[in-house]
């Protein structure tokens, strides 16, 4: 059972009584307007009764005031009759309404009313009129008839009054026996209630003490998990072939394993809760100033960082050459609680790609210096014809036009020289240089090889190719992607070198600065897939005995030295077949030199 589960458990537990009380509450609310509907009717016909009392008042003061008149013919006695005659209408109209309000019938209402008009209209007016007129009242007739008038208007009411004293003790025993079922409906809701929710509440807590129990189990069992995890990480750790730092989120640490330890020259317990700066201290391998560190560096981006080469400097102040990279360490909320850097020492590995590009500058210098010494012979042998030709009893006009010859090549002579000097005449800083005088340097040296290949080459070099970086380096590679390109290349096929401008693309941490792409693309038999991905790696060479493997590998490192990249793709298909090499240099920061 997980917290939601357990939270909605308690929520039932807590609402049902909530929900029974409301239950009841509604019942009495209910009850309690029943009631009060109940209480409404029995005011009612309290009211009628008393409006029909006071209509039965009112009709006997009439009787009384039109009686005296006519004993005494006197209008002071009259007053009554004329006081009565505006309250009566009034009363009237009082109980029609209340009748109306019960839903009753009015009818003996309008019978009341009727035969109180005709008595006053048949029997009082006229009795009114006959004393004023001073005519005989004595006639029995007349006064029959108003006994019997008043007789039937007295039984009228009486029958009113008698309906409304039932309605109103119907109304009172509705009254008592809705508040006796209110009552036992409350004392029984109560006890059904109180019951269920027991039973209710019951069932609920046993499923949470079950619950609980079962938690605690799986939180013993998932401590024990995580103990034996933490246990095998620490042991990987430990273990691993690689040195391992770990920080805390201000930046002390908290681990180093073993290797770190040996590279580091700092052990565990000395190291402990330490800056990781003083154990970890790096600095650059060309300039050896100091470099920020990987927490730094992980801190500020809050991702990865990628792989740095960087010297190591160790506790007695020796140097180490490393790749290092470092990874954030996030809490379940995603919040930086520490970082972990993972290094290695690489100064064997840098020493022996070292002797492996010199063995490959070695190979390259021997395969040019046969070019180059190929390329000298033959314009020398032009020379030597040229001068035993002049010796040999030739005119003035044909000697001027020998020495035109000789000259010519002995200028091809001075401009191999030149190439082959400026291909080994390295600088120690990267410079700003212009791809297009390499390329064509690279091309002048490789004319013969070219030509004896039966290739042809196209280029298109713009004159603002700049780049920085080292200018013999570069003339290695394209001196090997050229030469790799003319040895692939079928007789009476051609070679295309480019160089395109590449403006900058994005923005941030992964943006792509401006630079130079060259590319060289030939139309050979090209690259089978299975080789095209062992290209890069050493020794690894298509050529069989005439290829040390070395060329793109050694290639690769000059470029991505230089902060380029260098891509290979090729066609293999009947249709469509070569190879396109693209080389990207960066533009750099250095500045070409003014004129």
């Amino acid at each position: 059972m997980n917290l939601n589960q357990l939270n909605r458990i308690l929520l039932q537990t807590l609402l049902l009584p909530v929900v029974f009380l409301l239950v009841v509450a509604g019942l009495l609310v209910w009850q309690v307007r029943a009631a009060e509907r109940t209480v409404d009717r029995i005011q009612v016909a309290n009211q009628n009764i008393a409006t029909a009392n006071l209509i039965d008042a009112l009709m006997v003061d009439e009787e009384t005031g039109v009686r005296g008149y006519q004993n005494t013919s006197n209008e002071i006695f009259l007053q009554p009759y004329e006081f009565a005659v505006g309250p009566l209408q009034d009363a009237f109209a009082k109980l029609r309404a209340g009748v109306t309000a019960e839903h009753g019938d009015t009818r003996p209402i309008d019978e009341l009313v009727s035969a109180h008009q005709q008595w006053v209209t048949t029997i009082a007016e006229p009795m009114i009129d006959t004393v004023r007129k001073g005519g005989n009242t004595r006639d029995p007739g007349p006064n029959l008839r108003g006994k019997a008038a008043l007789d039937n208007i007295r039984s009228i009411s009486g029958g009113i009054i008698d309906t409304e004293k039932q309605q109103n003790t119907l109304a009172v025993q509705r009254w008592q026996n809705q508040v006796t079922h209110t009552l036992y409906a409350v004392i029984g809701v109560s006890l059904v209630s109180g019951l269920l929710i027991g039973l209710f509440a019951r069932n609920r807590l046993h499923a949470v003490t079950t619950a609980f129990q079962s938690t605690l189990l799986a939180l013993r069992h998932e401590t024990q998990t995580t103990y034996e995890s933490e246990q095998r990480l620490f042991a990987t750790l430990t273990s691993i072939g690689d040195g391992v730092v770990v920080c805390n989120s201000e930046g002390c640490v908290v681990l180093l394993n073993a290797v770190a330890e040996q590279l580091t020259g700092w052990s565990q317990k000395n190291a402990l809760n330490r800056a990781v700066h003083e154990v970890y201290d790096l600095a650059d391998e060309t300039t050896h100033e100091s470099l920020q560190n990987s927490y730094e560096l992980v801190k500020q981006t809050n991702r990865p960082t990628g792989t740095r080469h960087a010297l190591l400097i160790r506790q007695d102040n020796t140097e180490l050459q490393i790749e290092s990279s470092g990874a954030p360490i996030h809490d379940r909320f995603g919040v930086l609680i520490g970082v972990v850097i993972v290094f290695r020492d690489v100064t064997e590995q840098r020493r022996t790609q070292a002797a492996l590009m010199a063995s490959e500058k070695l190979a390259v210098a021997g395969r040019l210096a046969a070019t180059i010494a190929h390329e000298i012979h033959n314009p020398l042998d032009a020379v030597v014809n040229l001068l035993y030709l002049m010796k040999s009893g030739s005119t003035p006009e044909e000697i001027q036009h020998f020495i035109q010859l000789a000259s010519a090549e002995l200028d091809r002579v001075t401009q191999i020289s030149r190439a082959m000097l400026g291909m080994y005449r390295e600088s120690r800083t990267p410079v700003a240089l212009e791809l297009k005088p390499i390329l064509e340097s690279v091309l002048v040296l490789l004319e013969r090889q070219l030509a004896n290949a039966q290739v042809t080459v196209k280029s298109s070099l713009p004159e603002q190719a700049v780049v920085t970086g080292y200018p013999a380096e570069l003339r290695q590679v394209f001196t090997n992607l050229i030469s790799n390109a003319a040895e692939a290349s079928s007789p009476g096929s051609t070679i295309e070198i480019v160089a395109r401008l590449v403006a900058p693309r994005g923005r941030g941490l992964f943006s792509a600065g401006a630079g130079v792409a060259v590319i060289i693309n030939d139309h050979g038999a090209g690259i089978t897939p299975a080789d095209l991905e062992r290209i890069f790696q050493p020794f690894f060479t298509t050529k069989g005995v005439h290829g040390t493997g070395l060329g793109l590998w050694v290639s690769q490192g000059i470029v991505q030295k230089h902060g380029g990249t260098i891509t290979v793709e090729s066609r293999t298909t009947p249709e469509d077949h070569g190879t396109t090499v693209t080389v990207f240099l960066p533009r750099g920061e250095a500045e070409l030199p003014t004129p």
